[in-house]
């Protein structure tokens, strides 16, 4: 039986190093192209190791849903949906769900999902994060 739900170290170290690096950069970078790009183009490898780390899908499957997933909320951030929500005075859902929308930001995620398809072609010719513990 092949199931959805399995653990992967590897993806799960990498989350947890990737999301290290977001916070420096959200604490300490306030310039004009690391925290709103490289930032950004780190999400969606946060967001797709994430998803690697607990659920056994193919690589495509999952970086074409982390980048859709991430235009989806770049979107609602151009319809203002924070506001329309009535969440515009709460911190974390302005952190979450983003305020303004910018489509350098759409360029930055899918940078990032190219450079994720990239390395997963050249860890797959090594075999490298292949190995997953059944949940």
């Amino acid at each position: 039986m092949n199931s959805l739900l399995k653990f992967n170290k590897c993806y799960f170290i990498v989350t947890g190093l990737v999301f290290g690096i977001e916070v420096l950069i959200a604490r300490f970078a306030h310039d004009q192209i690391i925290r709103p790009y490289i930032g950004d183009l780190l999400v969606v490898v946060l967001m797709y190791c994430c998803m690697k780390s607990f659920l056994h899908v193919p690589v495509l499957r999952a970086a074409i849903s982390v980048l859709l997933f991430s235009y989806v909320v770049e979107i609602s951030q151009y319809f203002h949906l924070v506001n329309r929500l009535g969440l515009q005075h709460s911190k974390l859902a302005r952190t979450v769900m983003g305020t303004s929308f910018a489509w350098l930001d759409l360029i930055a995620y899918t940078i990032g999902i190219v450079l994720i398809l990239y390395t997963e072609k050249i860890l797959a010719a090594k075999n490298i994060c292949r190995k997953v513990i059944p949940t």
